[in-house]
């Protein structure tokens, strides 16, 4: 018994290609039945399956609208196999398929029907992998192109996305796989509308910093060209920016408000003849409520800036307020 159990939990690393039909559930019952058949076909017929399963070196897992192989053989094999189906299924336009692949630990196990099946992270990760992408996508996990990388006939081949969001909110490393007719060479619609958020929000980000730049920047100019009076010029020029308030329903949005005082600092700092008070020594009064004039008072500043971020979705609203706060004269 004790042998039965450690031959169950024994694992070996898998080389594993997963296979999906896209938009299987919108297809009728018969041509499910028919895309199903055509597939196998297909996927027995690649010389990499008929090598692998005469070597007692390829698993199988069908998934009912697709499946998975894992071949014990070299991280190579799953590569070559995905391209000769990808071929073959050029006859084939009404069978739009994607696959991913992963090399990493999986074991064979039994099911509640006694049936022999396959688990493990290798055909986890596989599956997620192949969730990235589109029809016709090949993709990779970093770990298996970083493998590829090390024969040169497959640099060509390899083009790298980034990462991808899956499941439980984990990110796995993706790459493209495709040359001329082999593959899909379009970045999947995750990854499409990943960069278009991302380049919204730098947009917007740095849309609004400018802005404030420029106001805080103008306001000052006045004070710059005024003539110097003997004690009242530097109390007069010298500005404290406090920490701005992240209004925004997610708290972790408050690296946004941090930026937008950075940018603010930098740019007052320029102004050769303004005191400006360090970042370092306004932190401290972060979430203060106390009296503007006493915090004035404290960093020895005649003008207070302050401010609020808040950020709904893409959209990004930043309000400021500089407030001069002469210091009472001392007798």
């Amino acid at each position: 018994m004790a042998a039965e159990v450690k031959k169950e939990i024994a694992f070996e690393i898998g080389h594993v290609l997963f296979i999906d039909i896209v938009g299987y559930s919108k297809l009728l019952i018969n041509e499910q039945s028919e895309q199903i058949q055509t597939l196998r076909k297909t996927v027995r017929g690649t010389e990499q399956v008929r090598l692998a399963e005469a070597q007692g070196k390829l698993l199988r897992l069908p998934t009912g609208d697709g499946g998975a192989l894992v071949f014990c053989t070299s991280p190579e094999a799953p590569v070559l196999c995905a391209i000769e189906i990808a071929r073959a299924l050029k006859s084939h336009p009404e069978l739009r398929v994607r696959m991913g692949i992963h090399s990493g630990p999986v074991n064979e196990v039994s099911d509640l029907n006694e049936q022999a099946n396959i688990a493990g992270a290798g055909i986890n990760i596989a599956q997620r992998v192949m969730d990235c992408g589109d029809a016709g996508h090949i993709l990779l996990s970093k770990h298996v192109a970083e493998d590829l990388e090390h024969y040169p006939r497959w640099r060509p081949y390899l083009h790298a996305l980034g990462e991808c969001e899956v499941k439980h909110g984990t990110r796995v490393g993706v790459v493209n796989l495709h040359a001329d007719e082999i593959g899909n060479a379009q970045p999947p619609k995750k990854f499409q509308a990943l960069k278009k958020h991302r380049a919204r929000v730098r947009w917007l980000e740095a849309a609004l910093a400018l802005i404030a730049i420029a106001a805080i920047v103008s306001a000052f100019i006045f004070v710059s060209r005024r003539p110097a009076g003997p004690a009242l010029a530097v109390a007069e020029k010298s500005i404290a920016v406090l920490p701005f308030e992240n209004l925004s329903d997610d708290k972790q949005n408050s690296y946004f408000a941090d930026g937008i005082q950075d940018d603010i600092l930098t740019a007052l700092s320029k102004i050769s003849d303004l005191k400006v008070i360090s970042r370092s020594s306004v932190m401290r009064y972060r979430d203060n409520k106390r009296n503007l004039r006493e915090i004035a008072h404290e960093l020895d500043v005649a003008n207070l800036l302050e401010g609020s971020v808040r950020r709904l979705g893409d959209e990004i609203r930043v309000a400021i307020d500089r407030r001069p706060h002469r210091r009472a004269s001392v007798g």
